[in-house]
């Protein structure tokens, strides 16, 4: 029986670190977005380079404003479906072997970024965009620092599975 409980507790103190580098990504996604709420007014631009704005968008879709204009019933979906995922992200977390340090990585910046965007869901009905990256007259979509830790966890993902592929 107390192998049993070592087990359970070095596999929880395994998980530490990655819950810890979600929680590190959803606050500095909220502390950023919470500046750029209290700094900005809406559609308000700061140029800082020249090919790169602070701007406070609001996104009350996905991903490249995907359904956007769908009437309001797709902040309750995404909510949902962000839930879903970010249960699954932490069994797949307490599922993982010693040695796959890197897949736990990616998933704890999914899992951060993913919960960063839902709060923003719950607590303003939309999602708080500002970064602003654009070349001559074309502007990439505004995005914000819980999109960057999900696109750096899934890059991160494909080099782990990557990686999987060549040793197997």
């Amino acid at each position: 029986m107390e192998r049993v409980k070592a087990d359970v507790m070095a596999e929880h103190l395994r998980l530490w670190p990655f819950l810890l580098l979600s929680l590190l990504v959803l606050v500095l996604d909220q502390a950023s977005k919470w500046w750029v709420l209290t700094v900005f007014q809406p559609y308000e631009v700061l140029p800082l380079t020249p090919f790169f704005n602070l701007v406070l968008v609001f996104n009350e879709g996905a991903a490249f404003s995907f359904l956007s204009d769908a009437g309001g019933w797709q902040r309750w979906f995404f909510v949902g479906l962000t839930s879903v995922i970010s249960l699954g992200l932490l069994v797949w977390l307490g599922r993982l072997r010693p040695g796959e340090q890197l897949v736990g990585v990616s998933l704890a910046m999914i899992l951060g970024g993913a919960l960063g965007n839902l709060l923003d869901r719950l607590r303003l009905e939309k999602v708080v965009d500002f970064l602003d990256f654009y070349w001559q007259g074309w502007h990439w979509p505004a995005f914000n620092l819980a999109d960057s830790a999900i696109t750096v966890g899934v890059i991160l993902m494909l080099l782990a599975s990557f990686r999987q592929a060549r040793a197997g």
